[in-house]
């Protein structure tokens, strides 16, 4: 396993981290808490030192999940997570009020549930699970922040940027409150180079990325009749048209697999963790072998300039 450091925190962490939205059990309707945790295991014994989680997952499951496994094992890992909007309401409209969503009491008891439910006395990156710039100058969560890391509950704050709204945070970084941002970026959305990784490297913010696999599709085994059960959220994320696109794309980049990326998932990671600005990315891993599929790629092989100019034309979210 290769690391990296997260930005001005200072902490290093592993190129690969863990995603465990799954893990919650909800939204997912193939929880499996044995698996979950035979999986959080082997992550840990490959080198992976950073786990990203939300109170929000299993309402709470997932960060007792993780508390369990670490009790166990000696390891210094790096938890990640997140304080849910007060209306639920993902991602955050814009015009919403700052009150709606936030307050320095919620983010307060959010923070102090999850510290209960994870068994720790300090989250290493507590995030605002949504957001909109139009709140960077709101002083609720500003003083919450300042709060929270002078007692000692967080190291530090970021922001998970709503999907495919990859500058919608910058604003908040200027006050220098926010040391990290969790953006989606993929080979499908390529965004986030356009602006933020560039305000990243100037201002040493770190840079978490997620849904490397564009939620299943660049996994190769989305299909046309693949059908998602009632209560999971891909149903409506795959839209036809969406699908009929994703679909098309993937067969071109089938014809790139070589001895660079044998697999669509291998190149989708690989393409993740070209930029160095990139401090890790956090795919959803519920199965020992997703573990260990997704850590062999951390081996210091990188991605040819030709390659990556190829994997430039197929960005199309916007």
């Amino acid at each position: 396993m290769k690391y990296r450091t997260l930005g001005r925190t200072g902490i290093t962490v592993s190129e690969i981290g863990y995603g465990t939205w799954g893990m919650g059990g909800n939204m997912w309707l193939d929880g499996d808490d044995d698996e979950n945790i035979r999986s959080l295991h082997k992550a840990f014994d490959l080198g992976v030192n950073f786990v990203d989680t939300a109170l929000v997952y299993g309402n709470g499951h997932s960060e007792e999940l993780i508390g369990k496994v670490l009790r166990g094992r000696q390891e210094s890992v790096s938890i990640a997570t997140k304080v849910p909007p007060i209306n639920r309401r993902w991602p955050a409209r814009k015009g919403t009020p700052f009150h709606e969503a936030f307050s320095y009491d919620h983010i307060v008891s959010c923070t102090e549930t999850s510290l209960k439910n994870l068994g720790v006395e300090q989250i290493d990156l507590q995030q605002f699970h949504v957001w909109n710039d139009d709140w960077a100058n709101e002083t609720e969560w500003q003083d919450a922040v300042s709060q929270l890391k002078s007692e000692g509950k967080i190291r530090f704050a970021g922001i998970s940027m709503n999907s495919h709204e990859s500058g919608n945070g910058i604003e908040a970084a200027r006050t220098e409150l926010i040391d990290a941002f969790q953006v989606f970026y993929n080979i499908f959305d390529q965004s986030a180079e356009d602006k933020l990784f560039g305000f990243c490297r100037e201002h040493n913010v770190g840079i978490i990325a997620r849904v490397p696999f564009d939620e299943g599709s660049l996994t190769g085994q989305l299909r046309m009749d693949t059908v998602f059960p009632e209560g999971d959220f891909r149903k409506s994320y795959f839209t036809p048209e969406r699908r009929r696109e994703v679909l098309s794309r993937v067969e071109e980049l089938k014809k790139f697999l070589d001895s660079e990326a044998g697999s669509l998932p291998e190149l989708a990671l690989r393409y993740v963790l070209h930029d160095a600005v990139v401090s890790t990315v956090i795919p959803g891993m519920r199965r020992v072998h997703h573990v260990e599929a997704n850590c062999s790629v951390s081996d210091g092989r990188t991605l040819s300039k030709e390659l990556l100019g190829k994997l430039k034309r197929f960005h199309f979210y916007t």
